[in-house]
């Protein structure tokens, strides 16, 4: 399948890091707000990368079948926050109650700088 004429708004996880580094931006949105349990915060997070013009591409799963396209959903901070530093970003900063967004942006990298 290809995914960018079957389904154009959504892209893996090796996609959206290429969209993240090339300027698009990385946005979390919180689908279900955090609470606590024990040491860690649990809630539903979902992410996607969006452009200057607001063209948005929603993170999905890799899949197995052709025909089963689901949406990333991180359960944890820490697997948002392990996310976002594992693309690049040196700060986390988590909606965490529902219907929040916030936006991350990369700076701006000189490519093939050898400094």
């Amino acid at each position: 399948m290809n995914w960018e004429i079957e389904a154009p708004n959504v892209v893996t996880e090796a996609r959206f890091r290429e969209l993240v580094e090339d300027g698009y931006s990385a946005e979390i949105l919180c689908q279900e707000s955090a609470h606590k349990k024990g040491p860690s915060y649990y809630g539903v997070w979902i992410m996607r990368a969006v452009s200057d013009d607001g063209m948005e591409k929603l993170l999905v799963t890799a899949r197995n079948t052709t025909s089963d396209i689901k949406i990333r959903e991180f359960k944890t901070i820490t697997g948002v926050v392990s996310f976002l530093v594992g693309i690049g970003f040196s700060h986390a900063d988590v909606p965490l109650e529902e219907g929040q967004r916030t936006t991350h942006k990369l700076a701006a990298a000189i490519k093939g700088s050898s400094d």
